[in-house]
């Protein structure tokens, strides 16, 4: 068994020995910054779901892996600017950053145009934090509200990152009562370091890098 293989058995039995019996997690494997090679120990280890933050480097490694291996789902994890919703709905099955009603208008101009269905998630600031992208939690509705003029969204869940220097149990709580409000069946919230504590208070999926792939050389 690979390095990799044994890491993703790890988190798997963390999974298992934390999630309620009716709860299904999605393990998302966070492959920024690594090789083609590290990406492919994990698909033959049986990881099927995958996380890109960029859309440049997603462009230069995807296409291949995904027409060998037609069964792997990727998310676009990172920042969308709209001018890169082409190659974004082109390349992604899973948007989870959708952050302005610009960028919806854009994202539905290139579904329909491209004939393609990825779900989308709503990155929310659930910390309400200056430097992060995101809907303000408290703005939530009314985006919600605003997003019924673009029905070919197809918008299912919730994504958001806890702040770094403070307990993340709090923010991930929230995340999963505004999920609950809204009727959205998915909620993208843990990482390497707190994905346990994403788990217990309600995410379906948890993204995870390092502690799959090992450290990044950058």
């Amino acid at each position: 068994m690979s390095q990799i293989a044994e890491n993703i058995q790890n988190i798997i039995h963390d999974i298992n020995l934390i999630k309620k019996p009716d709860q299904e997690i999605n393990l998302i494997a966070v492959s920024k910054y690594f090789p083609e090679e590290k990406i492919i120990a994990a698909i033959k280890s049986g990881q099927n779901i995958f996380g890109e933050n960029k859309i440049q480097e997603a462009k230069s490694k995807w296409p291949k892996i995904k027409k060998n291996n037609p069964n792997v789902k990727l998310h676009l994890i990172g920042h969308l600017q709209s001018n890169k919703t082409k190659d974004a709905v082109a390349i992604f099955d899973v948007i989870e950053v959708l952050d302005s009603i610009k960028l919806a208008n854009m994202l539905q101009k290139e579904i329909i145009k491209q004939n393609k269905n990825p779900e989308i998630f709503i990155q929310i600031n659930i910390g309400k934090e200056q430097q992060k992208n995101g809907i303000d939690p408290d703005n939530l509705g009314i985006f919600l509200e605003e997003l019924k003029s673009y029905p070919k969204l197809n918008i299912t869940g919730l994504m958001c990152i806890a702040p770094k220097d403070d307990n993340p149990e709090q923010y991930f709580q929230k995340t999963a009562n505004l999920a609950k409000k809204y009727h959205l069946k998915n909620i993208s919230m843990g990482m390497s370091a707190d994905y346990k504590i994403a788990i217990k208070n309600g995410a379906n999926f948890i993204r995870v890098g390092s502690k799959i792939f090992g450290k990044r050389d950058v």
